[in-house]
């Protein structure tokens, strides 16, 4: 298998062999378990769909019970496609804990950041503001001009406002598992990772 479904749990730090602190993301990785497997002849493409974090029949719909049902599970929050990996065959059913990592091991994660809200154009486009001269009592963190005058008499696309932001989908690039509790089903990689703690996060291993 190729990766598995966590939840953000925190930050702390280890050490290595030579003293030096090394920041690390703790996460809570599975156990995942196998919801279907996807075939070229049936579905056009192959991959493998998990499932993670048992949810109530009340915080579900009928469709994601019927579907958890066939594959012989819990119902199931949270699903998510895996490529199909070489050196792993798993079938609808299987249980999938963190021991399919080991460390050293280079991951990619995939997660959601923080949600910021409605923010101004400081805080969103690093903006410098403007300056308290010349009467400017309180433009201090105003955009300034949006462009033109009687043409074309509109404001561009795309252009820098304030608005919407955070959680948006981020990618972390390759980082490595620096140590696994496989009693805990805790993955410790190297550095942060995006969202807060009890985010949902995919790890894809390399």
């Amino acid at each position: 298998m190729s990766g598995l479904i966590g939840k953000k749990v925190g930050m702390t730090q280890l050490f290595n062999e030579s003293g030096k602190v090394i920041p690390v993301t703790v996460i809570a990785a599975g156990p995942c378990y196998v919801t279907q497997v996807k075939t070229k002849a049936d579905d056009g493409y192959e991959a493998v769909q998990l499932g993670y974090a048992e949810v109530s029949e009340k915080h579900s719909t009928k469709a994601r019970q019927g579907h958890c049902k066939k594959a012989k599970v819990k119902t199931l929050r949270f699903l998510r496609e895996f490529e199909k990996s070489a050196d792993r065959e798993v079938k609808v059913g299987d249980e999938l804990k963190v021991d399919i990592f080991a460390v050293g091991d280079k991951i990619v994660i995939i997660g959601r950041s923080k949600g910021k809200g409605f923010q101004g154009v400081v805080k969103r486009h690093h903006f410098g503001g403007g300056s308290i001269t010349h009467g400017q009592s309180d433009r201090q963190r105003a955009p300034g001009s949006l462009g033109q005058s009687s043409w074309p008499s509109r404001v561009y696309k795309g252009l820098k406002m304030a608005g919407r932001m955070g959680n948006d989908q981020v990618t972390v690039p390759t980082t490595s598992v620096l140590k696994i509790d496989t009693e805990k089903n805790l993955i410790f990689v190297k550095g942060p990772v995006p969202g807060a703690p009890n985010s949902i996060l995919e790890i894809i291993k390399v």
